[in-house]
């Protein structure tokens, strides 16, 4: 019986590691890619935190090579990966873009040769800029030109990709791109995020029919979504409807169609001060629920939420356009508690292990990876002569959160979630959207001045858990 056996882990457990395209790739006027969203937002006066972009991020798409090897070191058996839409496909219409494919054949090679299973996202969130120039996920035709890259990319990478995920986070592209407008294409318009909303999950039934009308059921198809965690302070009807609410806009809108077949008609209702769901077209749901074989979970923290009751408060609260999410002027979000990490977040380990089995017994049928979990920390290079390089980060508090949190997996399989995989964010530091190279998510760490990569102790804690298992 293996190590990993022993402490509640199957055997064929999958240990990973994630990326990017935008975040890691760089090279963004080289091989034929042109313009995505992200590439004109961070063009935009004062929109990222340190006015940088990714036009070189880490350079992977020449440094790949050196990546993988640092993977293959790791001993990880997976690698999350996304394609880069406008690599492929640079112009509207096509034609496809040989160049690009032919980078992630090159890559695909690289990790099938080290014994790497890929995990391709096809969309993490950089829209290629041709389509916004035409609504975006406001228009309906961005979901069809979506299901025609989903089968270049089917027909272009065929079966070397072990896990296809159709959409990355579409919490983050419709309510930080059209509702906060802190990400791109930066805007604030409540009727708008609930229409990108419906064509991103339009989007991802559309590909996922079109990756298995090339290559067939043997297709292993899964879409990752960043559900919220939530928490009713206390029993009182109006923090449990608070919950409630926060639910309904932050995961039933994906988990309704995309899994249950239907959006719940109460998120309509409590909508329809700002949308009246034209969009919605008969036959919609129908083809957002394909059958899945995976469902993704990304996790970070978790949301404590209060009611609010008072008729004047709720009104200031609509007016105000305070969160990214429409509806939400019932719903106090009570600041974070306990050691935050530097993005400010909390850390509650308890509630991955709750979404888990929650999610297992609703959809029992279905595996469950987490697709992402990580955390940001003010990292410090140290030199170190044993160290690759001469130098290390020492990042106690990173191996800290990320021990607790395979722990509460282990909680989770041991309550009965079918739990198949886990993928630390990130391998490496990166461009972190808004905030740029500010905050730092990597096990590996980026002297970008160099593209130097570092070692931290969280990658060798990882590489530890991966070969040895989990202290008990």
């Amino acid at each position: 019986m293996s190590a990993l056996m022993t402490i509640g882990f199957p055997q064929n457990f999958i240990w990973g590691t994630a990326t990017a395209a935008y975040q890691v790739e760089g090279a963004i006027h080289e091989g034929g890619r042109t313009d995505s969203i992200w590439d004109v937002f961070c063009r935009k006066e004062g929109v990222i935190h340190d006015h940088s972009s990714g036009q070189i991020a880490c350079d992977m798409y020449h440094r790949y090579p050196q990546d993988v090897g640092i993977m293959k070191e790791l001993g990880v058996d997976a690698y999350r990966f996304s394609i880069s839409w406008n690599r492929i496909i640079p112009q509207l219409g096509g034609p496809v873009n040989q160049e690009g494919v032919d980078y992630y054949h090159r890559l695909l090679d690289s990790l099938l040769q080290a014994e790497i299973r890929p995990v391709a996202t096809l969309y993490h969130w950089d829209l290629p800029q041709y389509l916004q120039d035409r609504g975006g996920w406001i228009n309906r035709d961005t979901a069809l030109r979506f299901a025609d890259y989903a089968q270049t990319l089917a027909q272009s990478l065929g079966d070397r990709v072990d896990t296809w995920t159709t959409l990355n986070e579409p919490w983050c592209s419709a309510y930080l791109g059209y509702g906060s407008g802190e990400h791109a294409p930066g805007i604030r318009d409540y009727a708008q995020t609930l229409s990108a909303a419906h064509h991103l999950n339009l989007a991802h039934g559309l590909a996922v029919q079109a990756l298995r009308s090339v290559l067939g059921e043997k297709a292993r198809v899964s879409v990752t979504l960043n559900l919220t965690a939530s928490v009713a302070e206390s029993a009182a009807p109006e923090d449990v409807a608070a919950k409630r609410r926060v639910d309904l806009l932050a995961n039933e809108i994906w988990l309704g169609p995309m899994l249950d077949g239907s959006y719940d008609p109460e998120l309509l209702e409590v909508t329809s001060d700002y949308s009246g769901w034209s969009f919605l077209k008969d036959g919609d749901e129908e083809i957002i629920h394909q059958p899945l074989d995976v469902l993704g979970v990304n996790y970070y923290s978790s949301s404590h939420v209060r009611g609010v009751t008072d008729p004047d408060e709720i009104a200031s609260r609509k007016a105000s356009h305070s969160s990214p999410m429409p509806a939400q002027e019932i719903v106090d979000s009570l600041p974070p508690k306990g050691p935050l990490t530097a993005m400010g977040w909390n850390q509650e380990p308890r509630c991955l292990t709750d979404l888990l089995l929650e999610l297992s017994r609703r959809y029992p049928e279905l595996d469950l990876m987490v697709t992402e979990n990580g955390s940001a920390w003010d990292d410090q290079v140290s030199l170190d002569s044993q160290a690759p390089g001469g130098k290390i980060i020492h990042d106690p508090q990173r191996v800290a959160y990320l021990d607790a949190h395979v722990k509460a997996l282990k909680k989770a399989i041991e309550g009965g979630a079918h739990l198949t995989g886990y993928f630390v964010w990130s391998l490496l530091d990166n461009f972190e959207w808004a905030y740029g190279y500010q905050k730092r998510f990597g096990i590996i760490g980026v002297d970008f001045s160099t593209q130097e990569r570092i070692w931290k102790d969280s990658a060798y804690w990882y590489q530890r858990i991966i070969r040895e298992g989990l202290d008990s």
